[in-house]
């Protein structure tokens, strides 16, 4: 669809203009969306390490609560978490990634010596290596979160990005040329005609003359 202009030269500079601009933004846009590829991809390769890492973790700390469960009873096994020997949490900030604000989580808790809120008489060994494995795992998790966040949103902003970068690739410059070639082309048809009369009017002129 063409823009719609009337054929004059001052709406000819204003539409190159317009089409200096959009070429411009549009090379703009195509290194951001680069960029953000770039960004995404590296968050994509840790993420992937830090799922490995997590999944193989929590893949001992499950057999080792589920066999605890089994030796103990279940009055005993909630006797055992019943007073938390150690506080913990997560700190939530933003960074900024390509005007991007992804969240940045802080693990509080640190990696505590003695995690045990139990005595160890009546408990099983296999809870002392799943509470354990656990302490040790949560910060992993923490920061997991913290980079699939960042995917999901890095995510959304090179689809709008690529949505944009097509908007102009596809729609707005090409109408953009093709308005200014047919301004162009009626400005030419007009100078034309301007020219056809005046030769036609000296023409007249010099038979008078004559």
């Amino acid at each position: 669809m063409e823009v719609k202009v009337s054929p004059t030269r001052m709406q000819l500079l204003r539409l190159k203009k317009r089409l200096r601009m959009a070429e411009r933004g549009h090379k703009l846009l195509k290194d951001k969306r680069d960029e953000l590829m770039k960004k995404f991809l590296d968050l994509i390769r840790q993420e992937r390490a830090l799922r490995g890492q997590v999944e193989a973790a929590l893949a001992e700390i499950v057999p080792a609560f589920l066999q605890a469960k089994a030796a103990m009873s279940r009055e005993a096994m909630e006797e055992a978490f019943m007073v938390p020997k150690v506080s913990c949490g997560i700190e939530v900030t933003t960074k900024t990634v390509m005007n991007v604000r992804v969240p940045e989580f802080s693990w509080l808790g640190g990696e505590p010596k003695d995690v045990y809120s139990y005595g160890f008489h009546g408990t099983s060994a296999a809870l002392d290596d799943a509470v354990a494995g656990l302490a040790k795992v949560l910060p992993r998790m923490a920061e997991l979160a913290e980079v699939e966040k960042s995917i999901e949103l890095l995510a959304d902003e090179i689809e709008k990005t690529r949505r944009r970068v097509n908007a102009l690739e596809y729609v707005l410059i090409p109408n953009l040329k093709n308005t200014a070639r047919y301004i162009t082309m009626k400005l030419d048809e007009m100078e034309r005609g301007n020219l056809t009369r005046l030769m036609k009017v000296k023409d007249i002129v010099r038979a008078k003359e004559a």
